[in-house]
Parts: structure tokens; C-alpha cells; sequence
């Protein structure tokens, strides 16, 4: 899929592995990244961050962008709806006490999740899993049929240790881990 990572965030969680992220990048317009997308041979575009969502005309990026679906991951702080739409899946960030953003959190985004959207779950620790695991139970996020995700916030916690919890517990939830930084480290542009 073709990634496209937008400057520009509303948060400064702890973990942030792409901190250059908050002021670094190159401009193009809106025709250029239109370009490019219809240039890709591939079937997915991901949109990132930053935070994507707080983009002056992400709206009309959205709407031009044709024949491709549309993933667009978010750190949950803004309002989803305007941005879902049928070409669009949204990957929706839900900021643990770990991040130090919890309170930033829209929490209103988990009663507009679809089925075809994702929530995201990055786990610093013991406490953020069992925080996690409430806020899944309490709003029944497993019986509304979109994927769950915990993720490891690596070099906090050990990919090992939440899987292990995620298995004793029986938490029906997808483990998720950032490939690419297995693959090539923290290399940008990957």
C-alpha cells in the first residue's frame, strides 16, 4: 500500500515513534499527492501522521482520491464522522493512561466506529492493559464487530508480555505489532 504520513499533531504521547512527524516534511499539493496516488499500483492508500484528521483540506483529499481504498489512522482525538465514508476504513486510536494523552481522547468515536473500522489500543504497561480491557468490556467493543487491536509500546513493554496477558486472559483481540520496525528499524520512509 502507498503511505502517506501528514505533519502535524495535536498530541505529544510518550511513545511517539515518529516525533519528526510533528514539524519535519516536504509540502505538496493537493494536485501532487493526487498524482502520486493515481500513479500507485497499489489497491490501498494509509493515510497517517501525525494526526491526519487536523489537516486544513484532508475533506477534499478524501473525496478526490478515486478507484483506491482508503485507510486512514487517527489518534482519536477528533471527531471520525465527517470522514467516514464508503472508500474509507478508519484506524482509531485510543490514547491509554501510559500515552500521557488519555484525556484527549473523543470517546463519542467509539459509538461511530462501523464494522469495516479498526480501534487501536497501544500498551505501555500492566496498567494500561487492564485500563484497556475495561473500556472493552464496559462498551462492548467485542460484540460489535470491528477488529480490536493491542499493540506493544515498544521499548516499554515486551511483545511477549502482552501476549502472554491477551492468552490468559482469553481476550479476543488482534496482537499487533509494527512490522516494519522488525524489518528495517527506524528507518523513515519505509
Amino acid at each position: 500500500m502507498l503511505f502517506i504520513r501528514f505533519t502535524g499533531c495535536n498530541l505529544r504521547c510518550k511513545y511517539c515513534d515518529t516525533t519528526y512527524a510533528y514539524e519535519d516534511g516536504k509540502i505538496f499539493t493537493l494536485e501532487k499527492l493526487l498524482e502520486i496516488v493515481d500513479k500507485s499500483p497499489f489497491e490501498y492508500v494509509h493515510i497517517t501522521g501525525g494526526e491526519p484528521l487536523i489537516q486544513k483540506d484532508i475533506g477534499i483529499l478524501l473525496k478526490k482520491i478515486k478507484n483506491k481504498k482508503i485507510l486512514i489512522e487517527t489518534n482519536g482525538s477528533v471527531d471520525i464522522r465527517p470522514f467516514q465514508s464508503a472508500n474509507t476504513v478508519l484506524i482509531v486510536d485510543m490514547k491509554t493512561p501510559g500515552s500521557g494523552e488519555e484525556k484527549k481522547n473523543f470517546y463519542q468515536n467509539l459509538d461511530f466506529l462501523r464494522r469495516k473500522d479498526e480501534l487501536k489500543f497501544v500498551i505501555t504497561d500492566k496498567n494500561d492493559y487492564v485500563w484497556a480491557k475495561k473500556i472493552i468490556k464496559e462498551k462492548r467493543l467485542l460484540k460489535r464487530g470491528f477488529v480490536v487491536n493491542l499493540s506493544p509500546a515498544i521499548p516499554y513493554l515486551k511483545p511477549s508480555d502482552l501476549a502472554e496477558w491477551i492468552v490468559e486472559d482469553g481476550l479476543g483481540v488482534r496482537f499487533n505489532l509494527q512490522i516494519h520496525k522488525f524489518i528495517w528499524g527506524d528507518k523513515k520512509g519505509v
